[in-house]
Formats: C-alpha cells, sequence, structure tokens
C-alpha cells in the first residue's frame, strides 16, 4: 500500500487526516458552473495537535513563522480536484520555508591582494582629487 502522507521533508510528513478540507462556491467569472459547483479549496492544518513533527524546536519554528492554525484557500481553477493539489502544495512549500534554518554567516578576514587593492586605488583617487584642487601660494 502507498504512503498517504504529505511530504514536507524528509523528516517531516504529513497524514491526510491531519488536514481539514472545506468546499464552497468559488466567486468571480464562470457562469452557471461556477454558481453551482463548489471548487474553492480552503486546507486546515493544525501544528500544535499534529505529529508530523519529530522535535519540539521544528514545531515551535513553524508556529513562530506561521502560528498553529495553517490555513491556505485555493479558488484559481475551476477544478475541485486541481483546486486541492494546489493548496497542498502551498502548504507544503510554506512549512518547507518555515523549516529551514539559514546558515550563519562565518566572518572572513579579507585576502592580501584585496587590502593591497582597496589601498591602491584608495591612493589613486586622493591623488585625482589632489591634482583638481587649486595650487597653494607656497607651491607656485
Amino acid at each position: 500500500m502507498a504512503d498517504d502522507r504529505l511530504v514536507v521533508t524528509d523528516a517531516v510528513r504529513i497524514a491526510r487526516f491531519e488536514l481539514t478540507e472545506t468546499f464552497s462556491a468559488s466567486g468571480g467569472p464562470g457562469g452557471q458552473h461556477a454558481n453551482k459547483a463548489a471548487t474553492r479549496v480552503e486546507l486546515t492544518f493544525d501544528v500544535e495537535t499534529s505529529s508530523a513533527f519529530r522535535s519540539e524546536a521544528q514545531r515551535e519554528r513553524v508556529i513562530d513563522k506561521l502560528g498553529s492554525p495553517i490555513r491556505v484557500v485555493v479558488d484559481d481553477e475551476r477544478s475541485q480536484l486541481r483546486n486541492r493539489v494546489i493548496a497542498e502544495q502551498r502548504l507544503v512549500e510554506r512549512l518547507r520555508a518555515a523549516l529551514s534554518v539559514p546558515k550563519r554567516r562565518r566572518a572572513t578576514t579579507p585576502t592580501r591582494g584585496s587590502q593591497r587593492r582597496r589601498l591602491a586605488s584608495k591612493a589613486q583617487r586622493s591623488e585625482v582629487k589632489q591634482q583638481r584642487r587649486r595650487p597653494r601660494a607656497d607651491e607656485s
């Protein structure tokens, strides 16, 4: 049997029964089809009660960035099934972004060559500016 979970990362997989889907009529153009069919999808995921996270740190990270119940609303397409797929993709993208830990920047020292080039350009600039000045009385 295939695994019926939504894959966020290798460590985080959401069981589909933890997702709450509600459907409603989608607004906008579409004529009679839009008025009759419930194609708008609202996907809700409660982070606090979910068993998808391996550590409390992951759960806290997601809650800090996205809040506890995460809601995704999609009414882009005329098909309910397509809107469901898009809603799941958007939920996964949001969770991945919230779970990613940015790399710490490691401070580096400038190379000897870059220091020389910087000082040479400063000296050249200084020379250009000195050439623009009016000569002093004692230099003429």
